[in-house]
């Protein structure tokens, strides 16, 4: 039988932890964006209903970065149970190796990089384009409502707006527009009707105008000319919508795989640089990889810290947490810019960790001490102890 009792055991245990690790460290990516769905609901009139699909469209963002967390917790805190319950010393006493031991460990493992692989292949490019459209609607929708038939509208930026009419489409009829920006020419256009739209690819609102007559006065020159036009295409922008496009982007970058290889190819034929889109590229190789790594670094890990309890175990799960994505972001920085070769700049960290796993589970194998992490779990106590005693003299006085 290829799963043991004891196999299914630890798994089920591993299994627990993740799903209770993942979604808590979620939950607290979800408070960053609180505040600006709250501002939605009150500065533009967001329903429930879209509000509960903006949080499912920007989940897969932050599942990205969260299944990877959830897997070196889960992993760290449940070898660090059996190992302080002293389950790790009777599994060992009946004589299953440390290997044997693994064998639900790499099934976690490779359950988790599945996972992880599918968010950023499939859910992450499907939950951006989503969330940015439905961001773009309630926009949209705003600017449409605003505005009111014979009633100068100021609202948008750089642009004084009056119609005539407005019909039950939301479609404008006899459109009226100046240009009030300083630093060009000042504009009056005049059109039979319009439309507002929201254009998500260039994340964008746009007035889409037809039949008119651009009124222009040069500044430089002083001349006055006119140009007719069937149909003419005008960008809008809203109050703090620029505040707004940085806030509705979770991840304007993580295009599908398909989309940026297009880019790179387009880039190379205009001569820009592409090294931005490699790193996206092998950052959705890269990041689902870390959970096979977390996983096998969490069994020493755990095992080796038992004698700091939870509150060590957790405390070397963040130490490792931070020092791995702090290298990453180093180096997918370094990578972007073209000062380290933008395929290989974000498996870095991976291969250090990849050394890490090696060298702590051969220890285990040969039931070796790993004297860095004594060292470390000595370090941890060592604080605990500190603060725990000022937290009970503090609580005492």
């Amino acid at each position: 039988m290829f799963f043991k009792i004891i196999d299914r055991y630890i798994f089920k245990e591993l299994f627990k932890l993740f799903i209770i690790s993942t979604g808590a460290l979620t939950t607290v990516l979800y408070l960053d964006k609180f505040l600006f769905m709250a501002q939605m609901i009150v500065n533009r009139g967001v329903s429930f209903m879209e509000m509960i699909l903006m949080m499912a469209y920007i989940s897969p963002a932050f599942l990205a970065l969260t299944i990877p967390m959830g897997v070196l917790f889960a992993s760290v805190v449940t070898f660090n149970q059996f190992s302080a319950n002293n389950e790790w010393v009777a599994m060992k006493a009946c004589n299953w190796s440390f290997l044997e031991l693994m064998k639900p460990v790499a099934c976690f493992a490779i359950l988790t990089y599945i996972l992880a692989n599918s968010i950023m292949f499939w859910a992450l490019p499907w939950g951006n384009q989503s969330y940015k459209v439905l961001i773009y609607e309630i926009i949209k929708n705003r600017a449409n409502i605003d505005i009111k038939p014979n009633v100068f509208n100021r609202d948008f930026k750089n642009l004084v707006l009056l119609v005539k009419d407005r019909d039950q489409n939301s479609t404008l009829q006899g459109v009226f527009l100046a240009k009030t920006n300083s630093t060009e020419s000042p504009q009056i256009i005049s059109s039979d009707e319009g439309v507002i739209f929201s254009n998500p690819e260039i994340l964008k609102i746009q007035l889409k105008l037809s039949k008119g007559t651009i009124h222009e006065l040069s500044k430089e020159r002083g001349k006055y000319r006119t140009i007719n036009f069937d149909r003419y295409n005008i960008t809008l922008s809203l109050p703090e919508t620029e505040r707004l496009e940085q806030k509705a982007l979770v991840g304007h970058r993580e295009l599908s795989l398909e989309k940026l290889k297009e880019k790179i190819l387009d880039n190379r034929k205009k001569g820009l640089p592409t090294t931005g889109q490699e790193v996206e590229i092998s950052k959705k190789f890269s990041l689902p990889f870390a959970c096979l790594l977390f996983a096998f670094i969490g069994a020493p890990l755990g095992v080796k810290s038992s004698r700091s309890g939870k509150p060590g175990s957790f405390g070397i799960a963040v130490l490792v947490i931070l020092l791995y994505y702090i290298a990453f972001i180093m180096t997918q920085n370094l990578g972007s810019i073209g000062q380290i070769h933008a395929y290989t700049s974000v498996w870095i960290p991976n291969m250090i960790l990849l050394i890490l796993v090696i060298y702590s589970n051969y220890k285990m194998y040969k039931e070796e001490p790993i004297k860095a992490l004594e060292s470390v779990n000595n370090l941890l106590i060592t604080s605990y102890e500190i603060f725990r005693k000022l937290f009970t003299k503090n609580t005492k006085s």
